[in-house]
């Protein structure tokens, strides 16, 4: 019978490997939460540039300082992302902020349109996109529609109301059949991608992936306004998942983050925990990072405490080996942001404590120096009980290797580039540091760690650096030591 540490009595390690990603909205962008967020366990804050215009890049900018200012604090390298808003449909102002429709409606959405009677203003032109026999999925889809007619010259797209609800002011609307290839980039992404590359983030999420070329389009553009930040794929197109664009969109990523939401709506929520399970298992294979996201913690929006359901989904991202899990209302809106997170928390250190991660891929056709040597300091680390592996890491590839291997070992990464400091924070059970370029860089921070929470004296350690510190690169070495 398994032997269960009980969380209450505080069995549980202080180290999770599992990663926390928060968003930072009303309920928590000042800088007492977003310290507060930090101190508790957060890897990765989220600014949501759905809900930023440019008239709000002032607010962000203060955000971004905030949690710089934080993270020097707390001695804690924390990654700042951009979440990119996308072709993302929403209706427009509904008169009342509340209309009701009934099933058998006609529903006429217009680009453009003042919101009268039956016609619902749309922010997007989609009768440039829309087929008739379409879905048109409106409010998270509490309403089921099916476009019946197109009209270019007044843009509009009439759908008849499959059932009854309410909509309101700037709800989504879902369109599963309908193909936006070539259409990811929008004016508004373009704008804040401008203003990302001014600023301190680490990451930038491009919404509503369709195909590789998606990727690698935002990567030229990102190139072209220097802007370092690496890139995080949404999923949730039902384009994104089929197996050869998928895999493909994995190859060009440094990031997959699976969007749920808005993916439930595309394939239908009975696949998403496939899906959700394809995406890792590739994610382990390419040695990327995956992101589980979407309704993680959905009911602490409104209430103090997690269902079964929700912990039980937690707990099977972990088991996966998930490198991080997203919330999004939870710690932006919610009223419990910071109980949100220690709910996280703990069900992540639970679950690593009593079940064995059990990775669904291993990197595959990885013929690198850097990854050969990683995969072999994972098997020498668990070969000698090795308490952790110490990375010396200059583009963050060797971590990331070592990371992709899921070992059960601590995994402390050093660099001298912050921004890989930072960007680190993503990855599986890496614990990131910064130090300047310096012989046995690695060692001494172990020397240093010793008699914390991460390392003791005596423990044996596995470091794996080049021979020339700050080289990119030049990863050649596994050493063991004893502190």
């Amino acid at each position: 019978m398994t032997n269960i540490r009980l969380a209450h009595l505080n069995y549980l390690p202080a180290i999770k490997r599992t990663k926390i990603v928060a968003t930072i909205g009303p309920a928590s962008d000042s800088y007492e939460t977003i310290e507060q967020l930090i101190g508790t366990g957060v890897n990765c804050l989220r600014i949501n540039f759905s809900h930023v215009s440019p008239a709000q890049y002032e607010w962000a900018e203060k955000v971004i300082k905030n949690i710089r200012k934080a993270s020097r604090k707390l001695h804690k390298p924390v990654a700042i992302l951009q979440d990119l808003q996308g072709p993302k449909i929403r209706l427009g102002e509904i008169e009342g902020n509340h209309y009701q429709i009934k099933k058998g409606d006609e529903i006429h959405l217009r680009y453009g349109a003042k919101h009268e009677g039956h016609i619902l203003p749309v922010q997007h032109d989609i009768s440039q996109k829309v087929k008739v026999g379409d879905r048109v999925f409106i409010f998270d889809g509490k309403i089921k529609a099916v476009a019946t007619s197109i009209d270019p010259e007044t843009r509009t797209v009439t759908a008849s109301a499959q059932n009854g609800g309410i909509v309101m002011t700037k709800k989504g609307i879902n369109l599963p059949d309908t193909d936006f290839t070539g259409d990811v980039m929008t004016p508004k992404d373009l704008q804040d991608v401008d203003f990302g590359a001014t600023q301190d983030f680490d990451y930038v999420a491009l919404s509503f992936v369709h195909n590789a070329s998606d990727v690698e389009m935002l990567r030229g553009y990102l190139a072209e306004k220097h802007y370092n930040a690496q890139i995080i794929s949404k999923v949730e197109t039902e384009t994104a998942v089929d197996p050869e664009q998928l895999e493909q969109i994995v190859a060009a990523s440094d990031v997959i983050m699976v969007a749920r939401g808005d993916l439930a709506y595309e394939i239908g929520p009975e696949l998403v925990p496939a899906i959700q399970r394809e995406i890792i298992a590739l994610c382990q294979k390419y040695a990327k990072v995956s992101i589980v996201a979407t309704q993680v913690l959905g009911t602490m929006t409104d209430s103090p405490h997690a269902t079964r359901a929700e912990v039980s989904d937690i707990a099977n991202a972990v088991i996966q080996g998930a490198d991080a899990i997203m919330m999004s209302e939870e710690t932006a809106m919610g009223q419990y942001p910071l109980e949100a997170v220690e709910t996280m928390k703990r069900t992540i250190l639970a679950t690593q404590e009593n079940v064995p991660v059990q990775p669904l891929a291993a990197p595959d056709d990885m013929l690198t120096t850097a990854a050969i040597i990683s995969h072999s300091a994972v098997k020498t680390a668990h070969y000698l009980k090795a308490a952790a592996i110490v990375a010396e890491t200059k583009s963050g590839a060797t971590a990331a290797y070592i990371s992709a291997n899921r070992p059960s070992r601590e995994i402390i990464s050093v660099t001298s580039d912050r921004r890989v400091a930072h960007q680190l924070c993503l990855f599986y059970g890496i614990k990131s540091f910064y130090r300047p370029d310096a012989e046995n860089a690695g060692y001494t921070l172990a020397k240093e760690l010793a008699g914390g929470e991460l390392l003791k004296e005596g423990n044996v350690i596995v470091l794996v650096s080049g021979q020339q510190p700050g080289v990119m690169g030049g990863t050649d070495t596994i050493r063991v030591r004893t502190l």
